[in-house]
């Protein structure tokens, strides 16, 4: 495996075009290089999970597996996308730390079994047979804020590789046996649920897929120039803000991220977590704590698009039933199938590797909803292929 390979990823240009600009100008686009693979992490079941109460431990697991495998290219000095699902994460690596990935994974499906009685599912399909299969995979780098900057996928290939992942009779190799150790220094889930902005808004979880690979480009387009309309620039549309930000209080609150990265024991770990967390209240209100604020609220990640568009905005009533009066018009016409769900706060939880830099902020509607959404969609394509 070639270094340049390893790096394709981290030398590509990062756009600063609008995003809406971005989507129709293909030559922006790069195809994934063949030898790379794409990693899935899901949970099995998340619907019924999530309907049981579990909603912040599916949003924690999934985190979780996001930080397993950044430590893991960090490690390598490479860069590798990712997107955050809500109740699982997409990753595309290179072969040179695809099976140290697969171990890291395999162990914390092992801990998350133990600590949560959740079954998390992990796959890996390669980008040459997913090429093989007919199916494309185009890769940019869109700046959507400040200094962060997001993978942007356009193609099906990752949707074919995970309904391959998701499939009854897939199965990893049987040479994958679980590592010793899993590294998820830098998980954090130590913010309470966060109220919108303003009082009178809500947080809309939304999903949105194109119904032909030809028109993608074209209907995504459309999709992001609505919700910038209806609900103005990124900025005017985000859910997290500083005011709203309240630090998880108690023990018994932060004890979700500490059963994921600690499993049940290492009680010392968790008396230095939750003290971490009582000294954080005295750090915001520093200087440096309130740069790193800020910078929060620029880093969160409330648009992934993979192949589909997953977003969570915050605006009034008003302006989602505008938007969902135009995804109707769209979903008629047999363009797209879009699912939403609606909630009265975002959950966010956290990989942070310093308080300066290098820091990303995994942002749901509370209750699930990017799983709830899901739901609705997955019957609109069963209704759809009926």
């Amino acid at each position: 495996m070639s270094l340049n390979n390893d790096q394709f990823y981290s030398r590509l240009p990062v756009n600063r075009i609008p995003l809406s600009e971005l989507l129709t100008e293909a030559h922006l686009f790069y195809h994934v290089p063949e030898d790379w693979h794409v990693i899935i992490t899901d949970i099995r079941g998340s619907t019924a999970v999530v309907q049981s109460g579990l909603h912040e431990t599916v949003n924690l697991v999934a985190t979780g597996s996001i930080v397993a495998v950044l430590n893991i290219s960090f490690r390598a000095n490479i860069t590798v996308p990712f997107f955050f699902g809500g109740d699982g994460a997409t990753f595309i690596v290179p072969a040179s730390i695809k099976d140290t990935a697969i171990k890291a994974l395999l162990l914390y499906k092992k801990n998350t079994q133990e600590s949560f009685d959740i079954d998390l599912r992990i796959g890996t399909v390669a980008v040459r047979d997913i090429y093989a299969a007919g199916h494309t995979l185009r890769i940019t780098k869109f700046n959507s804020s400040g200094n962060f900057h997001i993978p942007v996928i356009l193609g099906n290939g990752l949707n074919y590789a995970e309904k391959q992942i998701k499939g009854e009779d897939y199965l990893l190799p049987g040479d994958f046996l679980p590592d010793n150790e899993v590294d998820l220094t830098g998980m954090q889930c130590r913010w309470d649920k966060i109220k919108p902005p303003e009082s009178h808004y809500e947080v809309v979880s939304l999903i949105v897929v194109s119904t032909a690979e030809e028109t993608q480009s074209a209907v995504f387009r459309e999709v992001i120039t609505h919700i910038d309309t209806i609900y103005g620039l990124p900025e005017k549309r985000q859910p997290i803000s500083i005011p709203q930000l309240r630090l998880k209080s108690t023990f018994t609150k932060l004890g979700l991220e500490l059963r994921a990265r600690f499993g049940r024991k290492k009680f010392v770990e968790q008396m230095k977590t939750w003290l971490t967390n009582l000294l954080g209240r005295l750090y915001f209100r520093t200087k440096s704590g309130r740069t790193y604020l800020s910078r929060l609220v620029e880093m969160s990640d409330t648009l992934v698009i993979d192949g589909k568009i997953n977003t969570v905005i915050a605006g009034t009533e008003a302006q989602r039933q505008e938007l969902v009066t135009q995804l109707n018009i769209l979903e008629n016409a047999g363009r797209i199938l879009y699912a939403f769900y609606a909630s009265k706060e975002s959950v966010m939880s956290c990989y942070v590797r310093d308080y300066k830099d290098e820091h990303i902020h995994f942002v749901d509607g509370a209750e699930g909803g990017y799983t709830k959404a899901a739901g609705v969609l997955k019957l609109k394509f069963v209704h759809l292929s009926a």
